[in-house]
C-alpha cells in the first residue's frame, strides 16, 4: 500500500472530484459550498431519497446518484460526515410531496448530523424519515449493542432498491418498507491486506507481510482479528462466509438464510486492489458459496462500490432477496426488476446516459419553496424574559469554562469547554443584535439552535437535535391548536417529553454512561412528568454530579486503556453533563429575576 500521492493533502481534493463527477454526467448538478452533488431530473412528485457520509469512499455517495437511485448525495470531508447545513441543502434541491428518506450508514457523526437536518425538516413541514445502514457482521451483537452495527457495502442494496421503488412512484411507506426489510436481509464481511493512507497524514500502521485482517472497516478502524500466516485464498474466503452465513453463531447470525433463497452478491474492492485480483476472488467466492453453503447467486456483482481511498481490500455482502419477499409481501420477480431497473447513477452497474430535462413543475416548486417564509414566527414570548433568561445561561457556562475543560482534560481531549463557551458565545452575539426584541419564539429557538450547531462535534449536535426537536413539537402543537395554543409551561413540557424520545433515536448513549445525557435525560423526563421547570433542573444537577466516579460506556472516554480505566474510578464529573446542568440553572434563575 502506497503512502504517496499526487494531492500532498485533502484540502480542495473532495470538490475537484465532484467537479469531475458532474462535469460528465449532464443530468447531475453540483453545490459546491455544500458539496452535494444533485439530480437536475428528479421530479418533486416522487419520493426523495438522499444518502451521504464522508469521502474518501468513491463511488460513493455521489455516483449513486440519478433517477432510479439518488436524487441527491452529501459529502463531507475525508472520513467525516457532512454537516447538518450540508444536509439540509441536499433536501432544498431536491424537494418532494411524497417525502424524503434520508439513508445513512449508521456512525455516530452521520446519525447526528442527519438526525438533527432530519428534525428540522420535520419543522419545516418535510414529511421526513431516517433509514439506517446496518449489515456488518464482523462485530457481533455483543460488541455493538451500545452503537449499533456499522453499514458496509450492502448499503448499495438498500441505495438501488429504494430508489427503484421511488422512481417506480411507489409510495413513501412502502419505499421506506423495502429499504428497511433490504436492510434487514443484508450481510457484509471484509478484509485487507493493510491499512489506507489519507494524503498529508502520518500512516499510523502497517498491517504486517504474510499477514491479512479480517473484519476490516473503511474508515481505517482496526478489524476483528489479523492472521498469520496468509491461508489459501480459499480459506480467506470460506472463513469471511461463516460470518455471514452459519446459523450457530448466535452473536452473528443477524440474517436467516433458507434452502432454495434467491441470494444475491456483492464483491466491493476497497479501492487499492487491481481488479485482476478482484475477479478471481469473486469467482472464489462464487465456487465457495455454492460447494460449502449450496448456494447459487442470482446475481453477482463485482467492482468499486464503496472504499476506502487506496486500502487493498474487498468485503463479500449478501442479500437474501426471499427473505424480503417474507417480511413485505413484495415479489421476487418485482425486488428483482427493481434490483435490475436501469439507473442513470453513473457508479451504478449497467448505467444510461440521456441529456437531462428538467420538469416544469420541480422549476416552478423551487421558485415557489424559495419564495416563502418557513422560519413561521410562532407564538409572542415577553421579550426581556427569555433574553434575560438566555444571557443568564451563558454567562453561567462561559463562566465554568475552566472547570469543564478541567475536567475534560482528565478524561477526554479537552475541548469541551471550548466548544461549550463557542455555542454560548455564539448565543450572547445573536442577543446583542437584538434577537429577542419582537418576541417571536420560533424564531429565537432557531437562531439559539443554529448557534449551537455551528460549534460541531457530538456536544453540539445532541444540543442542536434536541433543541430542533423541542421547537419542531412546538409548531407541530401551534399549527394543530392554532388560536388556542398557550406557550406554558405544560406545552413545553410535552414538547421536552417528545424531543428527548427524537433525540434518544439518534444516538444510544443513555443515563449511567458518563454523558451529556446524565443530565438531559432527567431533566427532559421530570419536565414532562411534574411540569416544574425547578424540579427538573434540580434533577439535571443531580444526575450531572452522579457522573463523578462514573466509568464511561459511550463517548471517547469509553475508548480509554486499562490504565486510564482504573482512573475513572476517581474521575470528576463528566464536562458535558455538567455544562448542561449549569446552563439550564442560569435559565431557571434568568427566569426568576
Amino acid at each position: 500500500m502506497s503512502t504517496k500521492h499526487f494531492f500532498p493533502s485533502t484540502e480542495g481534493v473532495v470538490v475537484l472530484g465532484l467537479e469531475s463527477l458532474v462535469a460528465r454526467n449532464k443530468h447531475l448538478a453540483l453545490d459546491a459550498p455544500n458539496k452535494v452533488v444533485y439530480s437536475k431530473t428528479h421530479h418533486p412528485s416522487k419520493v426523495t431519497v438522499i444518502s451521504g457520509g464522508g469521502s474518501g469512499h468513491e463511488p460513493a455517495w455521489s455516483g449513486y446518484v440519478g433517477d432510479g437511485m439518488l436524487a441527491a448525495a452529501v459529502n463531507g470531508e475525508v472520513f467525516a460526515s457532512p454537516s447538518t447545513k450540508q444536509v439540509m441543502a441536499a433536501i432544498s434541491h431536491v424537494p418532494s410531496d411524497a417525502g424524503i428518506i434520508l439513508c445513512i450508514t449508521n456512525y455516530t457523526g452521520d446519525n447526528l448530523h442527519f438526525g438533527l437536518a432530519r428534525e428540522k425538516a420535520a419543522g419545516m413541514g418535510h414529511n421526513v424519515a431516517i433509514l439506517r445502514m446496518t449489515d456488518d457482521v464482523a462485530l457481533g451483537r455483543k460488541q455493538t449493542e451500545n452503537t449499533g452495527r456499522r453499514g458496509l457495502a450492502a448499503n448499495m442494496f438498500v441505495l438501488k432498491l429504494c430508489g427503484s421503488a421511488a422512481e417506480d412512484g411507489y409510495d413513501f411507506e412502502k419505499c421506506m418498507k423495502i429499504g428497511e426489510a433490504v436492510n434487514a436481509n443484508a450481510v457484509t464481511v471484509g478484509s485487507s491486506l493493510d491499512h489506507c493512507h489519507i494524503p498529508g497524514r502520518e500512516h499510523h500502521r502497517s498491517v504486517p507481510d504474510d499477514t491479512y485482517v479480517l473484519g476490516m472497516g473503511i474508515h481505517n478502524e482496526p478489524g476483528l482479528h489479523e492472521k498469520s500466516p496468509m491461508p489459501p485464498v480459499e480459506e480467506i474466503v470460506s472463513d469471511m462466509l461463516k460470518y455471514c452465513l452459519d446459523p450457530n453463531d448466535k452473536d452473528r447470525a443477524f440474517v436467516e438464510f433458507k434452502a432454495d433463497d434467491i441470494v444475491c452478491l456483492l464483491i466491493n474492492n476497497f479501492g487499492g486492489m487491481s481488479n485482476f485480483e478482484l475477479e478471481a476472488l469473486t469467482t472464489v467466492a462464487r465456487k465457495v458459496l455454492e460447494k460449502e453453503w449450496k448456494t447459487t447467486p442470482t446475481r453477482i456483482h463485482a467492482q468499486c462500490f464503496e472504499t476506502s481511498l487506496n486500502a487493498p481490500g474487498w468485503s463479500i455482502s449478501l442479500l437474501n432477496v426471499s427473505g424480503i419477499e417474507r417480511q413485505t409481501k413484495t415479489s421476487i420477480h418485482t425486488l428483482l426488476h427493481l434490483l435490475d431497473r436501469d439507473t442513470k447513477a453513473p457508479a451504478w452497474p449497467r448505467n444510461g446516459y440521456k441529456e437531462a430535462k428538467v420538469p416544469k413543475e420541480q422549476a416552478q416548486m423551487a421558485a415557489k419553496g424559495a419564495a416563502e417564509d418557513t422560519a413561521q414566527k410562532g407564538p409572542k414570548v415577553d421579550p426581556a424574559t427569555v433574553e434575560s433568561a438566555l444571557r443568564k445561561a451563558c454567562d453561567a457556562a462561559v463562566k465554568a469554562e475552566p472547570d469543564i475543560t478541567k475536567w475534560d482534560v482528565q478524561m477526554g481531549d479537552g475541548d469541551c469547554g471550548e466548544a461549550v463557551e463557542g455555542m454560548c458565545k455564539g448565543v450572547l452575539k445573536k442577543l446583542d443584535a437584538g434577537l429577542c426584541k419582537d418576541g417571536a419564539l420560533f424564531h429565537i429557538l432557531d437562531e439559539v439552535e443554529a448557534a449551537v450547531e455551528e460549534i460541531g462535534g457530538t456536544l453540539g449536535a445532541i444540543i442542536s437535535i434536541i433543541l430542533a426537536s423541542y421547537t419542531s413539537q412546538l409548531r407541530l402543537a401551534y399549527a394543530r391548536e392554532s388560536g388556542s395554543f398557550q406557550m406554558d409551561i405544560k406545552s413545553s413540557s410535552q414538547a421536552a417529553g417528545q424531543a428527548l424520545k427524537n433525540l434518544m433515536g439518534y444516538t444510544s448513549a443513555r443515563q449511567g454512561g458518563r454523558t451529556v445525557m446524565d443530565a438531559l435525560i432527567p431533566f427532559c423526563e421530570t419536565l414532562e412528568s411534574v411540569a416544574d421547570l425547578g424540579k427538573a433542573v434540580e434533577a439535571a444537577e443531580k444526575g450531572a454530579k452522579s457522573t463523578s466516579g462514573m466509568k464511561a460506556t459511550f463517548g471517547r472516554a469509553a475508548y480509554v486503556g486499562e490504565q486510564g480505566a482504573e482512573t475513572q474510578n476517581d474521575a470528576p464529573p463528566d464536562p458535558g453533563a455538567m455544562a448542561a446542568a449549569i446552563f439550564l440553572r442560569g435559565l431557571l434563575d434568568g427566569m426568576s429575576t
